[in-house]
């Protein structure tokens, strides 16, 4: 069973950031501040609480004749194009359990203006682990704090409301996200397709590796036998052409009334993909080594340029976050007013963490009954574009994340 990863983020009491006024009338100011609700939050008040469930994480990692990676059964280096030496990568894939534990609101953040007058943000920090399960070890993999920020109007730059995240990730990467929200719309979310094929960077032709074959077994992947999960349904052809399948599977039979959903991204500057001028990733020196991006000095077959450089630099980053609203039919069982508390389980999807609702008995409840309650569910997918050896090699995560906590559910309800 994997380990329950206890939440261990907040704000400290009554921590509310706000403005500096003149001492004169800092009492005043003060007390206005600890009365005021902030700026609103718009969709990011439904991250609050704590959140828990499962994903899956694609990635290819720079293979180095220095360091290689252990494999189970040994693979030739065999060289499909000249320049595309399909032995200098490893294709990582990871089921994956998952905490995204929010703060409380921050309140009032001042961003001082000089053209256009101040505007005031508001903020959610969160702390994010990942641990991998594939195997019979739970490992961590992935530990990120970062902060959700809601962005008013602006006339300089002329840009709508907007919301950004900003995350800090172990390996040396901080990287700033700024887009929009758009809904709630009636309905479930439409997810779209992501397909993960590495592509050259000089002309975007897609590569293909024998790793995306699920089928082969003898190939630079990890796990390098994806038998057992085909057989399990885990890790099949249609998830590595496609890893937002499981989003949409894990919503396939479920109710869902509302979807708002939030699109951030951060690219390279003129990217018409990213229309918010803000946004960006910074890397430690290390992923910023020499021979990341393509050199016009190097051999160019038809299929692009030779392999050179050999660390991972960030290109880009696009993230879509589904908030959507779960309408659950339950049924209550018979029960004496005044009876202890009990729980009920929602739906989800195959394997997925159910949420559950708290019933406190105050009248009697004579004869079994089906009620309808609601649950807020976080679905997001991800891609990290990363720049090594004269391609781009899309990284993609996804997950489902339903509340831990128990939902109350008022009397009213029944």
């Amino acid at each position: 069973m994997p380990k329950k990863i206890v939440p261990r983020i907040d704000v400290p009491h009554q921590f509310r950031i706000a403005q500096i006024p003149d001492v004169a009338l800092r009492k005043a100011a003060v007390a206005a501040a600890a009365a005021a609700a902030g700026p609103p939050l718009g969709p990011l008040a439904a991250f609050s609480g704590t959140f828990a469930g499962k994903g899956f994480n694609l990635i290819f990692r720079p293979q180095s004749a220095a360091t290689p990676t252990p494999l189970p059964s040994s693979v030739p280096d065999h060289n499909g194009k000249p320049g595309v030496g399909f032995g200098d990568n490893v294709l990582e894939l990871n089921l994956t359990t998952e905490t995204l534990d929010f703060s409380k609101p921050l309140g009032s953040i001042p961003n001082r203006g000089a053209v256009q007058g101040d505007i005031f943000l508001n903020g959610i920090s969160y702390v994010q682990s990942i641990s991998d399960v594939t195997g019979d070890t739970e490992i961590p993999i992935h530990f990120e704090p970062g902060l959700w920020l809601a962005v008013p109007a602006t006339t300089n730059p002329a840009v709508a409301a907007t919301v950004s995240r900003m995350a800090s990730i172990p390996h040396g990467t901080t990287i700033n996200l700024q887009g929009f929200a758009t809904g709630p719309t009636a309905g479930p979310p439409v997810i779209p397709t992501v397909d993960p094929t590495p592509f050259f960077i000089a002309n975007g032709q897609l590569q293909k590796f024998p790793s995306q074959v699920a089928t082969a077994s003898d190939t630079f992947r990890i796990p390098q036998d994806l038998g057992p999960f085909i057989t399990a349904g885990t890790i099949t052809q249609s998830i590595l052409d496609d890893p937002n399948e499981i989003l949409r599977d894990a919503i396939a039979n479920q109710t869902i009334v509302e979807t708002t959903t939030i699109h951030v991204a951060s690219a390279a500057a003129g990217d018409p993909r990213v229309p918010v001028p803000g946004g960006g990733a910074s890397n430690i020196a290390f992923l910023e080594g020499v021979g990341n991006q393509p050199n016009a000095d190097v051999p160019v077959d038809a299929g692009g340029p030779a392999a050179g450089g050999n660390r991972p630099r960030i290109a880009g980053v696009q993230s879509t976050f589904w908030i959507e609203v779960v309408e659950h039919t339950l049924v209550l069982p018979v029960r004496l007013p005044g009876t202890r508390p009990f729980l009920l389980s929602g739906t989800a999807g195959a394997g997925l963490p159910k949420p559950r609702f708290r019933f406190v008995p105050t009248a009697a409840i004579p004869v079994r009954k089906p009620i309808k309650v609601r649950s807020v569910q976080i679905q997001y997918s991800q891609t990290v574009l990363l720049n090594f050896r004269g391609l781009t090699w899309p990284h993609v995560s996804v997950a489902t994340l339903v509340p831990s906590a128990p939902i109350d559910v008022p009397s009213s309800a029944w």
